[in-house]
């Protein structure tokens, strides 16, 4: 009989404490719940302060020797060209020079291969700028077309621009993002007669660079806009505050 009560009481009291244990995990749960989360945005657009401009040159011949030879005085045209318009020798940087075995194939009227016969080497060179003088940079690689009425073979690429103050840009609009974020969690929190306790997690979205003006689609991953001089950055902050 003093064993059955001694049980009884043994009951009880584990459904007490199971009781008590399961409502403050579900007052916790919905302490835990009651959050605002907000997404802040910064916008921010700058100039590009570095440009990287390249061309390609070829020479092609039926004699390696002779191709290299006709290269290397496009070379130098190209060369003083560039130095004439004011560009440093050490702004300069040529390639290794590429070469191509080059053959010219014929067919029987079946479609079946006749033979191949040489046509000469081809030899490639391509030079790249890399300069902070950006619109003059942009100004000559308009102008390059001179080099081709000049007899030389030359091929000028797109321009491409580059920031190299990218990591101090970050910096502020991440904290122009906080405050954007901050300043929406706050009027919420007003509008629902509550107050903001403490923050209880940030996330950085992707930083992302477009041109300026333009509708390039953000990329999972971050854009990086490199075909225009005039970019736009652009980042996202997203904040889970405590509400009171």
């Amino acid at each position: 009989m003093l064993k059955n009560s001694l049980n009884v009481i043994i009951i009880a009291i584990a459904v007490v404490i199971s009781s008590y244990l399961f409502s403050n995990a579900f007052q916790n749960r919905n302490k835990s719940d009651n959050t605002i989360s907000v997404t802040g945005s910064g916008k921010k657009d700058f100039v590009s302060d570095l440009i990287v401009w390249s061309g390609s040159f070829s020479k092609k011949s039926m004699t390696l020797k002779d191709a290299y030879s006709e290269l290397d005085a496009d070379r130098a045209k190209i060369r003083s060209y560039l130095s004439s318009k004011g560009i440093a020798a050490n702004e300069m940087v040529f390639s290794a020079v590429n070469f191509n075995k080059e053959f010219e194939t014929s067919y029987y009227e079946n479609g079946t291969m006749r033979q191949q016969t040489f046509t000469g080497f081809t030899l490639t060179q391509s030079v790249n700028i890399q300069s902070k003088e950006v619109n003059k940079i942009e100004e000559i690689s308009r102008q390059s077309s001179e080099l081709i009425n000049s007899g030389i073979e030359f091929y000028s690429g797109s321009p491409e621009y580059y920031y190299t103050k990218l990591a101090e840009l970050k910096i502020q609009m991440i904290a122009e993002a906080t405050k954007d974020a901050s300043a929406r969690a706050n009027s919420i929190a007003e509008n629902a007669n509550a107050s903001l306790g403490n923050l209880k997690k940030s996330d950085m979205g992707v930083f992302q660079i477009t041109g300026q003006n333009s509708s390039e689609d953000f990329s999972y991953g971050g854009s990086f806009n490199t075909q225009s001089k005039n970019k736009t950055a652009h980042i996202t902050v997203r904040l889970a505050y405590q509400v009171d």
